[in-house]
């Protein structure tokens, strides 16, 4: 039998490789995002569909397989965050592109049809939607009704990061796979030759080797160390920072602000430094300064900020708001109203 490409998820590929004739209507993997569970959940959707069953495995040559590698198989759909809740534009003359954050009931119904009908093929028909924390309240109505009353010969995969934003009742209609984070020494080995930093990357990820792998931009790293010694610097100034970094991504400041301000909360709790080990001794001598009650609110300010960093008002106000924030808390109060 054929091992899955991400040796930390091998094991419950053979599990499930192992029973493709009696998976249950509805499986949901859940774990943290970046470990792999979409690629894990593709194959095992080609598996279902590859049509040659004897060999328990996607044979990759089949007609099943050539039409699901090509986006065409008939029996196969995937429904995923889509659509914008802005608009495009270049150069900051127009509105910023929102990314999506809801899986919509249309999208919900458009597999009515698909459910409806008989499978083209003979591997019967499946349907992969991810993040299924992602459905507003209409879709998951809709797709739990499906879950309720599952043809026959379609079967479901849903993939969560959170599965604690799930629908109680769709949870309860699917068999759960629980996938963790690998071994750090595992997917620093597998980062070995896509990132210049495995473990340090593999820290800015949390764990999570996929994520980790997405920091190849030699860009990225000067920006981040340049930034984060700025708020390591013992003349932090919150509006001269903000001017230094004003040509940064905002999307990308925030997220090494977030993850700054959890390891200034473990350092100020005597917890050990999570995301950014390369400064640790400056995090420990900021988390002293700051204590424990400043550090813990301001990583919840940045956590907050981290779901508005799609659409700010003012990008710049925005960021300056955050640093002004930071910089009271390192001295151990909250910013004055």
């Amino acid at each position: 039998m054929s091992d899955f490409e991400l040796n930390w998820l091998a094991p419950q590929w053979r599990s499930l490789a192992a029973r493709l004739g009696t998976l249950p209507h509805a499986l949901m993997l859940r774990g943290p995002r970046g470990i792999g569970k979409l690629l894990l959940a593709r194959q095992l959707a080609q598996a279902l569909l590859c049509e040659a069953p004897a060999a328990k495995r996607p044979c990759g040559a089949c007609e099943g397989c050539r039409w699901l590698a090509s986006g065409n198989h008939p029996d196969f759909r995937e429904v995923a965050l889509e659509g914008d809740d802005g608009e495009s534009g270049e150069d900051g003359d127009t509105k910023t592109k929102r990314a999506p954050t809801q899986i919509r009931i249309g999208q919900i119904r458009a597999l009515d049809e698909f459910v409806g009908v008989s499978a083209h093929r003979t591997g019967g028909k499946v349907i992969l939607l991810h993040p299924a924390e992602a459905l507003n309240t209409a879709a998951a109505s809709a797709l739990l009704k499906m879950l309720e009353e599952p043809p026959s010969d379609t079967r479901f995969i849903l993939i969560s990061h959170r599965s604690g934003g799930v629908l109680p009742t769709i949870l309860s209609r699917c068999e759960k796979v629980d996938l963790g984070l690998p071994k750090p020494a595992e997917a620093e080995k597998w980062l070995k030759g896509r990132v210049a930093q495995p473990a340090l990357a593999l820290a800015q990820a949390g764990g999570a080797p996929l994520l980790a792998a997405e920091y190849d931009d030699a860009e990225w790293w000067k920006q981040r160390q340049e930034f984060l010694a700025l708020l390591a610097g013992a003349d932090f100034a919150p509006l001269a920072v903000a001017e230094r970094v004003r040509a940064f991504p905002v999307d990308r400041l925030v997220g090494w602000l977030q993850r700054w301000a959890y390891d200034l909360a473990a350092a100020a709790g005597g917890a050990a430094v999570a995301f950014n080990p390369d400064f640790a001794r400056e995090l420990q001598a900021l988390g002293r300064r700051a204590g424990a009650l400043s550090a813990g609110r301001f990583y919840r300010t940045a956590t907050r900020a981290q779901r508005a960093v799609h659409h700010p008002l003012n990008p710049q106000l925005f960021i300056e708001q955050l640093l002004l924030e930071y910089g009271a808390a390192c001295q151990g109060r909250a910013l004055a109203a």
